[in-house]
């Protein structure tokens, strides 16, 4: 049984961006996560060991969310490549960043970065 696991518009405060100002002032952003994944065992056993677990999920994502990057690429690509490494069973993933407010010099609500393994 195939099944998508979502943590949807995680919000954190961090420091990523080109520009000095957003190294030091920060933004607020917004994750969502999506997984693919078979959860059969899990659906049959109701044991979060054999599930994805959240909360778990949720702490990969806010733990690189924290380290400083010019690059949302980069954020993104250091969350999935660690949540890859932790839950191989993952079929596939798409992990979206948003910048709210970037200092682009003109009104814009977010900026956003897709990937997808």
């Amino acid at each position: 049984m195939k099944s998508s696991v979502e943590l949807i518009d995680m919000e954190f405060f961090a420091y990523h961006g080109c520009f000095r100002e957003e190294q030091v002032i920060g933004n607020r952003f917004l994750v969502s996560f999506s997984a693919d994944v078979d959860c059969d065992l899990a659906a049959k056993s109701d044991n979060i060991e054999d599930a994805l677990n959240y909360q778990e999920l949720y702490y990969i994502i806010k733990e690189e969310m924290m380290i400083p990057s010019k690059l949302m690429e980069s954020v993104g690509g250091r969350i999935l490549d660690r949540i890859k490494r932790s839950y191989p069973q993952i079929e596939s993933a798409t992990l979206s960043i948003s910048k709210l407010n970037p200092p682009i010099g003109g009104k814009v609500e977010a900026s956003r970065v897709t990937m997808t393994i």
